[in-house]
C-alpha cells in the first residue's frame, strides 16, 4: 500500500476525531456521530492494510 493511501486513512480517523470532539463541545449528538463514523473508517482501513501487508510480505 502506497505511503499516500495510508496517510489519507490516518486523516480520515483524525478528521474523525476531531469532528467527534467538536460535537462533544458543542452538544452536537449529529456531529459527534458522523465524527464516529468518520473515524472507526478510518481505523477500519487502516486495519485493512495492515492486513494486506502482512499477507504480501
Amino acid at each position: 500500500m502506497s505511503i499516500a493511501k495510508k496517510i489519507a486513512h490516518k486523516a480520515e480517523a483524525v478528521k474523525g476525531g476531531t469532528k467527534k470532539a467538536a460535537g462533544r463541545g458543542t452538544g452536537s449528538r449529529r456531529l459527534q456521530a458522523e465524527g464516529r463514523g468518520d473515524q472507526v473508517k478510518g481505523n477500519i482501513k487502516q486495519a485493512a492494510a495492515k492486513i494486506r501487508d502482512a499477507f504480501k510480505h
